[in-house]
């Protein structure tokens, strides 16, 4: 009888968790297909009297939602690709190849993590803009074009790959780069998919770098432009709620989609070694 018991509570909490999570998403895409000013009222209403696609309709056609969301998508997809790349190649050089200074070079990057990245943006924007790349695509995806934590995810993955196979294939006349491609690639595939979803979602809401980068308009990101819209509309619940979901729902299915491959990569051994 305990067993029962302690399984129906365990549930319950579970599930009274997933309702508490789970409301201010399913209120706030209820709250965007409302008339203006309905929210407003008191008690605030949790589903819409007259459903309307206006506030939708404002976003795209008024205030360039569709360009702001194209930006977004452009940027987080160049950022992904091309981090993943460095992040590939450098987190099994960490793990599988032996050069002078490698376990003194790794360290230094670990105590790096510690450092808050604010405090790096003074010195980042300084040589952004050396490479004339402020108010530009450039200026938002160079900077992230490799990470200390995606260097370091890959590198402990790596670690379980076993000497043996590539001792096996440098026997067979394959070289560094065939081994790579071939071999490596192929067995971190798990921890590439989680580190593409965690660097796509991280590019996609984030807000500080690109508010500091990014000066023309035409090249905002959808978290900047919903910020600046928010200080003229700032009354305007219904329009704002709605371009919190142009802008929360596309990272959110994206996620349950690929949350599967993401859990596998977990599981499957990112933090080993």
């Amino acid at each position: 009888m305990r067993k029962p018991v302690a399984t129906f509570w365990v549930n319950a909490a579970l599930l009274t968790g997933a309702i508490v999570t789970a409301f201010p998403l399913v209120w706030m895409i209820s709250v965007s297909f409302m008339p203006t000013g309905a929210a407003g009222h008191y008690p605030p209403p949790m589903l819409p009297s007259e459903p309307t696609l206006d506030n939708y309709r404002q976003m795209f056609a008024k205030h360039s939602a569709g360009r702001y969301m194209f930006n977004s998508a452009f940027v987080a997809t160049c950022v992904t690709l091309i981090s993943l790349c460095f992040n590939t190649m450098a987190g099994y050089a960490f793990a599988k190849l032996r050069f002078r200074g490698r376990e003194w070079l790794f360290r230094a990057m670990l105590g790096a993590l510690v450092i808050p990245g604010q405090v790096a943006m003074i010195p980042l924007f300084a040589l952004v803009k050396e490479l004339g790349l402020v108010s530009s695509y450039g200026g938002v995806i160079v900077p992230a074009m490799a990470s200390i934590f995606g260097i370091f995810l890959v590198r402990q993955y790596a670690l379980s790959i076993p000497e043996d196979l590539l001792e096996a294939a440098r026997i067979d006349g394959a070289s560094e780069w065939r081994i790579f491609r071939s071999i490596v690639v192929p067995l971190l595939k798990p921890i590439l998919i989680t580190l593409g979803i965690l660097t796509f979602l991280g590019t996609w809401n984030d807000f500080m770098w690109p508010l500091i980068v990014l000066s023309s308009q035409k090249l905002y990101t959808l978290p900047v432009a919903l910020a600046g819209l928010s200080r003229e509309y700032v009354q305007d619940n219904e329009l704002m709620m709605a371009g919190a979901v142009i802008t929360t729902v596309p990272v959110l299915v994206l996620f349950l989609a690929l949350q599967r491959y993401y859990i596998a990569g977990i599981l499957a051994g990112s933090v080993k070694g």
